[in-house]
């Protein structure tokens, strides 16, 4: 297998409204082998109902500038615009021989409308796209915490790799700081503490049962190993400290483990 030949371009863009209503989606471009495929994925948490992700196969349109992304999935019926509230950030997160995982976070902080099947929404979200030309199983990694707060002032976003490979790295407004410590109810990075209050579930589970049942036909593509990979993914509310003054917001963090 030459993994140079693999190449995944993979966008999450989310929105939260003032009330703890969520809406996240991704858009992924897959080529590999000769193969090209499209996936998106929807993941819905009504403020009264449990979340619902709908997952298709199919092309997805993507259009950006300096101050807006525009999205529009035509099977999952989802379209939205992200309208930047600062300045873009890009890292390489992971460099080897077998290829990179670059982390651009287009707009740490964005204002969102955003149309579903489910309603329009509005709020304040956040927009990253990660571009991996390695084998997402053939990556050093054995568990990933990563989140993103959100407030009419300010944003943080961070990565914790862990595996035979470490990586710390956090971004608050828009600039790179030392990712101090992470758990699961608060974030120290630089100058700034957030604070994470207990939340919702947002997923929880093997993607085998969350993400990929509405995208088959990758079982044959991708090695069985691969749809072990756990993701616990949760909406908190949040308060981030930064010299003295608080500021309240919303959390969307993550924890997943890789057992390949």
């Amino acid at each position: 297998m030459e993994t140079t030949s693999f190449s995944l371009v993979k966008w999450y863009m989310d929105c939260v409204s003032d009330s703890g209503e969520a809406a996240i989606l991704y858009c992924a471009d897959l080529r590999w082998r000769g193969v090209h495929a499209s996936l998106g994925s929807l993941l819905i948490a009504p403020a009264d109902q449990p979340p619902l992700t709908t997952t298709s196969l199919g092309r997805f349109t993507i259009s950006t500038s300096p101050e807006q992304i525009s999205v529009n999935h035509h099977r999952l019926k989802v379209g939205g615009q992200w309208q930047s509230a600062s300045p873009p950030f890009q890292s390489a997160v992971y460099q080897g021989p077998g290829g990179s995982v670059i982390w651009n976070c287009i707009q740490p902080r964005s204002v969102v409308s955003v149309c579903t099947p489910h309603g329009d929404q509005m709020g304040l979200g956040y927009a990253e796209c990660l571009s991996i030309t390695i084998p997402p199983w053939h990556l050093p990694l054995r568990e990933l915490r990563w989140g993103r707060f959100v407030s009419n002032d300010h944003s943080l976003a961070w990565i914790d790799w862990q595996g035979p490979y470490s990586r710390k790295l956090a971004v608050l407004d828009s600039r790179e700081c030392i990712l101090e410590s992470v758990s699961e109810s608060q974030v120290v990075a630089g100058d700034a503490s957030l604070q994470i209050a207990p939340g919702r579930a947002l997923r929880s589970g093997r993607l085998s049962s969350t993400i990929l049942p509405g995208a088959s036909a990758l079982r044959r593509l991708f090695p069985r190993s691969l749809f072990n990979v756990d993701e616990q993914k949760t909406l908190s509310p949040g308060s981030l400290t930064i010299s003295g003054q608080a500021y309240s917001g919303w959390t969307i963090h993550e924890v997943v483990k890789w057992e390949l």
